[in-house]
């Protein structure tokens, strides 16, 4: 027997039409010791009518998935759908603005605009007449004949999003394009595109956007899509309930914003911040000893006392996601704190550290360094073997590469030798590219 059909009932509001599907997508490159995943398993759908933001730390790939969608770059596994129909390439109806401004600087704000029409064909006058009408949308009427070097940080981005917009783009994808603006510039440019797009002003239907700060999520997005690092997934979806325009100091936005925290939080527990669990080939964010030592005595002092909320840290410290949890991870690997639902606490060893003078707490820190990252013991004990007590850098970099791609393993390298040249556990010529124990006592 036939399924009857199933009508819509009259009134009804139509269902939103899905604008874009990503299924099962993976993005991986082969290395000596496998395939290095950078995204595995990642799935989303995004609806005409939101806004969607995704969330993550550095080593998430919430950028690369961002230029898959574009169509950009292919994934190795998996599918992009755009508007029901599968993703080859870049598409029709799908527009980009970038972290950095890239402005054409021998461009003016209406040349630079007209680009991209100019590379679909359009005619001079059309071109003109739409360039003109995004530029005004945007806030930057007055400015056509300017060149970038004669606008602001703020004002160079709002001709970034003029160029996108001026495509009349069905979907608008966003790399963190508020994260190289002063706050109260991003802040304005927020709020701003925020109410063109509830006042329906943009031609956009969807819009999805990439960042590391937590409350910007909130504050943007009608969904937030939290994923893993190392490789990246989506691992939760977060509903923000709250209508436009939002209050940021309202108790429910507070909480939303510190359950997200939470749930990264737990998280990074699951994968991997537990001291003696980094391997040799550990991916290492370079975090300066002076940031781990900061936010030690941050912590040690009144109010913290030794424990924190996380969210309540980075709001006082000025921190965002990409630049608290590095620091808190950091020394989470090292022994000195732990973390636990949104919360940082210093370990025994953390607080002894915070009461050290210099001298001790670099013994100190060059005992944990040795003992917990994998890397840095290799270093040393290759030296300690050597006759010469040299090493080239291209040794270990050559070994790193095994695991980790080419600038990934470059940025490990770095954060180590830093780290290890605070700890005096060896010395490092930059000039030479050279690991030796010249002046370090055995």
């Amino acid at each position: 027997m036939l399924n009857p059909t199933i009508t819509p009932t009259p009134g009804a509001p139509a269902e939103p039409a899905e604008i874009l599907r990503v299924s099962h997508v993976r993005r991986g490159f082969n290395k000596t010791q496998g395939e290095l995943l950078v995204l595995d398993d990642a799935n989303l759908t995004l609806l005409e009518g939101e806004i969607v933001g995704l969330l993550g730390r550095s080593g998430s790939g919430k950028s690369t998935l961002l230029r898959i969608i574009a169509g950009l770059i292919k994934p190795t596994g998996g599918q992009v759908d755009y508007l029901g129909k599968p993703l080859t390439g870049p598409a029709d109806g799908v527009a980009m603005v970038f972290q950095t401004f890239a402005l054409f600087p021998w461009l003016t704000v209406l040349q630079n605009v007209e680009a991209g029409l100019e590379a679909l064909g359009v005619g001079a006058r059309e071109r003109r007449e739409r360039a003109l009408k995004a530029i005004d949308l945007i806030g930057l009427d007055g400015f056509e004949n300017a060149y970038p070097r004669e606008l602001s940080g703020g004002m160079r981005q709002r001709v970034g999003f003029a160029r996108a917009l001026v495509v009349d783009p069905t979907l608008l994808l966003m790399d963190e394009p508020f994260s190289a603006l002063d706050v109260l510039t991003a802040e304005t440019l927020r709020t701003d595109l925020l109410d063109l797009w509830n006042e329906k002003k943009l031609p956009i239907k969807s819009v999805l956007i990439v960042t590391h700060n937590i409350e910007e999520a909130v504050f943007m997005c009608d969904r937030i899509l939290v994923l893993s690092s190392n490789p990246g997934r989506v691992i939760a979806e977060i509903k923000v309930p709250f209508p436009h325009p939002r209050n940021r100091l309202a108790p429910a936005f507070r909480q939303l914003v510190d359950d997200i925290y939470a749930k990264m939080t737990a998280r990074v527990i699951a994968d991997q911040a537990r001291p003696g669990q980094l391997t040799l080939g550990s991916w290492l964010p370079p975090v300066s000893t002076n940031l781990m030592a900061g936010l030690i005595e941050t912590l040690a002092a009144a109010p913290y006392n030794g424990k924190a909320d996380l969210p309540e840290v980075g709001r006082s410290l000025h921190l965002e996601v990409d630049d608290l949890f590095p620091v808190a991870e950091m020394m989470q690997h090292l022994g000195f704190a732990d973390m636990r639902e949104g919360d940082i606490m210093l370990t025994q060893a953390g607080k002894i550290f915070s009461d050290y003078g210099t001298d001790e707490r670099k013994r100190m820190f060059a005992e944990h360094l040795q003992r917990y990252v994998p890397l840095a013991a290799r270093i040393r004990t290759v030296l300690n073997e050597r006759p010469g007590h040299r090493a080239p850098r291209v040794r270990f970099e050559q070994e790193l590469e095994d695991f980790l791609s080419d600038s990934a393993a470059m940025e490990t390298l770095d954060a180590v030798i830093n780290w290890g040249r605070y700890a005096e556990i060896f010395s490092y010529s930059d000039q030479a590219e050279m690991f030796s124990l010249e002046d370090i006592e055995s």
